[in-house]
């Protein structure tokens, strides 16, 4: 059976999974002219920055990454295709106002499932929001439990959603914090759609617009997600930039404009790519060697790391890392590739800062009754002495 401390030492600093304390290492959070901002690691969804962080405020059609999301996982999960017609009803019909961002689908007319999707993330409309609402559940209403239900799944506790689209509306709020965990969740559990939140723009009905997100076209690591604006609101901005082996993901809200949300966004990825690294103490597939298995044709299976194990880091700290291996109780026969058996942890003064799984590199077949009958007796036996 492999060690259970697997030695690999790394000069770097150390960050908290949680708030991170400025204090303690020199670094100024920016201050800003807005209603709240959060600046989170995505790889650990550690907030490096923050104002008013849990604040309830009016999200605008940053609550449309909500309806993008659900969205995108019924065509995941094969309860909706991507040409599933979705139609335009008269509830849901924009009528070109002023107030409201469209699509601009004609009443009574259909768009397939994946347009849409565009529509609402590319152009925010507020047509496609609510017909993607209505065809999910029968009214925005209704399609305001399902959000909210997934909400409480992803532990975003400031947050009520009353619409689909964000337009103003007695209770409906969100918190900065809450929208990065969001947009967190989009990247990860959405990545094959992750994609067109970086389109500049689509067009429908012969009518182009373009992305909303002004980053987009002025920043190459910049790769999504979601603008917003309501009179309530003010300017606000769902941002998330990649860069070597950090991916940041910064929300503004209630700036005083386009420019300024932009402006204010950016300095807060600059913050965080210039003070912060995430370092990879292990890459993905590390042969973490061999675990035994109870009841195999064979005695032991060959093991390795799921994902990169990456610590975030200080650039200004300095600290000592090791890994440790924790298996799993009772890693039992049959064993199928990719099985997950346990976790390699990164550890700085004996607490774990990180962690990824560890999986079978191979399959180990079950072994016949009299093997896992022999097997039992003679772990009975050891067992006596």
């Amino acid at each position: 059976m492999m060690s259970l401390l697997k030695k690999t030492t790394l000069t770097m600093a150390l960050l908290a999974v949680s708030v991170v304390s400025f204090a303690d290492n020199g670094i100024s959070p920016p201050k800003q002219d807005n209603s709240a901002y959060v600046l989170m690691d995505y790889d650990t969804g550690t907030i490096l920055a923050q104002s008013n962080a849990d604040t309830p405020l009016p999200p605008a059609s940053l609550t449309k990454m909500m309806t993008s999301y659900i969205l995108e996982q019924k065509l995941l999960s094969g309860e909706l295709s991507e040409t599933t017609p979705i139609k335009m009803s008269e509830t849901a019909w924009c009528r070109g106002s002023s107030r409201e961002s469209c699509m601009y689908v004609p009443l009574g007319e259909s768009a397939t499932a994946i347009d849409m999707l565009r529509g609402i993330i590319i152009q925010s409309g507020n047509d496609a929001s609510a017909a993607v609402a209505e065809h999910i559940s029968g009214s925005q209403s209704a399609f305001a439990v399902i959000m909210n239900d997934e909400a409480a799944k992803l532990g975003m506790n400031s947050t009520h959603f009353v619409n689909a689209t964000g337009m103003p509306a007695e209770g409906h709020r969100s918190s900065a914090r809450d929208l990065a965990v969001l947009a967190r969740t989009i990247i990860k559990n959405s990545a094959q759609y992750y994609v067109l939140y970086s389109e500049k723009e689509f067009t429908y009905n012969n009518i182009k617009q373009g992305n909303r997100n002004a980053l987009l076209f002025t920043d190459a690591t910049v790769d999504g997600l979601k603008t917003g604006h309501t009179s309530e609101s003010g300017y606000s901005l769902a941002v998330s930039s990649q860069k070597d082996n950090m991916r940041l993901i910064a929300i503004v809200l209630g700036a005083k404009s386009e420019q300024a949300r932009a402006k204010q966004a950016r300095e807060l990825l600059d913050f965080g790519f210039g003070h912060f690294e995430n370092v990879v103490i292990s890459p993905q597939g590390s042969d973490v060697g061999t675990v035994s298995v109870k009841f195999g044709k064979v005695g032991s299976v060959h093991a390795s790391t799921l994902n990169d194990l990456k610590v975030l880091t200080a650039k200004n700290q300095k600290s000592n890392f090791t890994t440790a291996i924790k298996l799993n109780d009772n890693i039992t026969a049959p064993i199928r590739k990719g099985q997950e058996l346990g976790q390699m942890m990164a550890m700085m003064d004996g607490n774990a800062v990180a962690s990824t799984p560890i999986i079978a590199s191979e399959d180990v077949e079950q072994a016949g009754f009299v093997g896992r009958m022999w097997q039992s007796l003679t772990a009975w036996i050891k067992g006596l002495f």
